[in-house]
């Protein structure tokens, strides 16, 4: 029997472990009122314990490039819908995938430089970000303002990461199983961002909602744990997405 070395055995427990088929069930009712609890409590201790933070970051912002402080986008949220129902709301007027929502970030790019672009992947070079702007985004620090999306109940702190919805409606035609990531809350942390680097490719894409659709099927008080424990940890050794 051949043994495996200790970079054989990471690489297998990162791998994505989800079965092709349908989207994996909810948890139960009690599990879920449990984690939104924790996914609240923890973005309230968040937002008071980084509340000083917030606040330099926000002078910094200012006084450092002409426009707003906080930076404001629709993405694609939560979809309560049952596959291949649209439950009887005859009054939407496309199925953009789930609810949008506005995002809310510290504004990282010069002021009018991304408005009215057709929307795009972000690049961690991006020629439009502010040299504020590029540290904010290395430590993830504009990230910081989402709390505000879990406690209104847009987001979770952890799940999948929400997409633009140009973006998501391309996506979901070319990558298979793509929409089922919004069968759970998005998040500002995930088992994707944890384990995969910046989307540059569709390919990255398919890989990423691997992780997603991983995450969907074993989604537990428990895990959601792990991951937020694990995510200081990679956004301070600059691993995957953080």
């Amino acid at each position: 029997m051949t043994s495996l070395s200790f970079d054989d055995v990471v690489t297998q427990w990162r791998e994505p472990r989800v079965a092709v088929g349908e989207y994996s069930p909810r948890p139960n009712r009690y599990e879920d009122v449990a984690r939104r609890a924790l996914n609240v409590a923890v973005a309230s201790l968040g937002l008071v314990a980084s509340a000083p933070v917030m606040l330099a970051i926000a002078a910094l912002v200012k006084a450092t490039s002409r426009g707003p402080v906080f930076y404001r986008q629709t993405r694609v949220g939560l979809n309560r819908r049952a596959p291949g129902n649209d439950g009887g709301n005859h009054r939407r007027v496309a199925d953009v995938g789930g609810k949008p929502f506005t995002i809310y970030k510290f504004r990282t790019m010069r002021a009018g430089d991304e408005a009215g672009e057709r929307q795009v992947w972000a690049t961690q070079d991006d020629p439009r970000v502010t040299r504020l702007g590029r540290v904010l985004r290395q430590l993830r620090l504009d990230e910081l303002p989402q709390l505000v999306n879990v406690l209104k109940g847009d987001m979770n702190v952890v799940g999948p990461r929400p997409e633009q919805p140009e973006i998501f409606a391309d996506l979901r035609t070319q990558v298979h199983r793509y929409a089922e990531r919004q069968r759970v809350r998005p998040g500002i942390t995930g088992w994707a961002q944890i384990n995969h680097h910046y989307d540059e490719s569709v390919e990255d894409v398919r890989r990423k909602v691997a992780f997603d659709l991983d995450y969907i099927g074993r989604q537990s008080l428990a895990e959601d744990l792990k991951i937020m424990l694990m995510t200081p940890p990679a956004m301070v050794l600059r691993k995957g997405a953080l």
